[in-house]
């Protein structure tokens, strides 16, 4: 998990392009969701939150600083099922936007190389392509 999130936050900060696994965008989810719930509990019993909520400047300075990679990451994941990063956008739909996202998340990506780049699941792909020719 930790080299995932390693991947996806310090190698791959602002990478808009390419495709991310499940793997890696639930493992990133996870992580960030942990390191939240931990900011959030130090921040509390520090006295560090804004009252009356239960974060504070930590939690805050977290957040900010992962926002970027975390929206790197879904339109790599995006990119992944096939669809265009502005496809996020659909989380301005309140209901319907959040539940068609998560089922985008949790498909499978395509197969094969498409449009935004080769499989991540398959390191070989491009062996499979030498010799064939496009038209």
């Amino acid at each position: 998990m930790i080299e995932w999130y390693k991947k996806v936050v310090f190698e791959n900060y602002a990478n808009f392009n390419g495709r991310a696994r499940r793997s890696e965008y639930w493992y990133y989810i996870l992580a960030n969701l942990i390191i939240l719930i931990v900011a959030a509990v130090i921040d509390s019993v520090t006295g560090l939150n804004f009252e009356p909520l239960p974060y504070g400047i930590i939690y805050s300075i977290y957040a900010i600083a992962t926002f970027l990679p975390g929206i790197a990451v879904a339109i790599r994941r995006l990119h992944d099922v096939g669809k265009s990063g502005w496809f996020l956008l659909i989380l301005f739909f309140p209901l319907i936007g959040s539940i068609w996202l998560l089922i985008l998340a949790c498909r499978e990506g395509d197969q094969g190389t498409n449009q935004y780049g080769p499989d991540p699941k398959n390191e070989f792909d491009e062996i499979d392509e030498i010799g064939t020719t496009e038209a």
